[in-house]
């Protein structure tokens, strides 16, 4: 076997055990653990699915090679034969490469205005809408779990969770696709609040999280300041009579959550405790990546949050992302959710990267 897949049998050895424990019916008992068995079950299977496309080919070349001195025939079939092996070892080197560990979770995706006052403020109103149509078309659930509205129309924050249907394939979740969002986007347009016509350029902020499950973030409630305030509208309007909104501060870490959107001060508890498990997830991770930091770091990975990513550029009908050069001029299409070809461009170049250090 290549030293390239010298990992495999480990890797047979572990789907041939998941196999035996998801045929277990006890398994199913405990949804959680059953749940994850599956998404490990789920990753692997292509995995498997290259790893004997790879062998069976392989065994193909070589058998051939064997007879090719004694039969002009199979002489012939060789070039044919080894370009398939050398394309079923590309395709399992791909499969065999480092996953992020987060790629099969769901998402909480939190938009922020930024620099541009009101015109920020429907900007990311057109991020919302547009992340909402790629949800859509990827076939996945969306819920808006907070939102702060702004005079105009737009928002000044959102919170929204993204949820796969059942359990994703391998790199197709919603952490898979989106990992990538996170950074200050900028949009250049003539507002409709600009009498002269000329063009604007200002910001919003797009942060992604994947979403923790109560049992992989445990939140010490002592840990926990939690205030209690009236809801507000746009302009500082009183829309609720009662003190239903909700700020959760984690005092350990300062980070601070406030939900709002819900009638009912436990739902607007429950929904920031999901966001701020969230961010202690992101935490944690950034933590343990700074300290890992010998370790593979991808140039798109690796960007500041706080570094403009991508514009949009409305009297050019163009969309730049500035990390991997990527520029097409369809923002209409990608406005209303065609972010393929960007996203794709993306993971690209970070499995570039991961196939340039697996090779160095």
């Amino acid at each position: 076997m290549s030293n390239r897949f010298a990992a495999m049998p480990e890797i047979l050895a572990e789907y041939e055990q998941l196999e035996r424990e998801m045929a277990d019916p006890s398994i199913h008992s405990d949804q959680g653990k059953a749940r994850q068995l599956g998404k490990r079950y789920a990753h692997l299977g292509p995995v498997i699915a290259g790893y004997k496309a790879w062998k069976l080919a392989e065994e193909d070349y070589l058998a051939a090679k064997d007879l090719a001195e004694l039969d002009p025939e199979f002489a012939a079939e060789l070039p044919k034969l080894e370009e398939k092996l050398n394309q079923a070892s590309t395709i399992l080197e791909e499969l065999l490469l480092p996953r992020d560990p987060n790629d099969d979770r769901d998402v909480i995706l939190e938009i922020k205005a930024g620099a541009g006052g009101d015109e920020s403020a429907l900007f990311a109103g057109d991020l919302l809408r547009m992340y909402l149509r790629y949800a859509e078309r990827q076939g996945w659930k969306t819920e808006i779990i907070d939102t702060t509205e702004s005079d105009l129309g737009g928002y000044k924050d959102i919170s929204v969770a993204i949820k796969s249907r059942g359990i994703p394939e391998a790199g197709q979740g919603p952490f898979a696709k989106l990992k990538f969002e996170g950074g200050v986007h900028r949009v250049q347009r003539v507002p409709e609040t600009e009498s002269q016509g000329r063009i604007h350029t200002s910001a919003a902020g797009v942060l992604v999280l994947a979403e923790a499950e109560e049992i992989e973030v445990e939140i010490n409630m002592n840990d926990l300041r939690i205030d209690v305030y009236r809801s507000s509208g746009p302009g500082g309007q009183s829309v609720n009579t009662t003190d239903s909104a909700v700020r959760i501060t984690h005092i350990p870490t300062g980070i601070v959550v406030s939900c709002q959107n819900e009638k009912s001060q436990l739902q607007n508890k429950d929904s920031a405790l999901r966001i701020l498990r969230a961010r202690l997830l992101a935490a944690a991770q950034e933590e343990a990546d700074r300290i890992a930091s010998a370790t593979r770091k991808s140039q798109v990975r690796t960007v500041d949050r706080s570094e403009r990513i991508r514009t949009y550029n409305y009297p050019e009908n163009r969309i730049s992302d500035h990390r991997v050069n990527f520029k097409a001029n369809n923002l209409e299409a990608v406005l209303d959710g065609q972010l393929d070809d960007v996203i794709g461009a993306l993971l690209d170049a970070d499995k570039s990267e991961k196939l340039s250090a697996a090779s160095a």
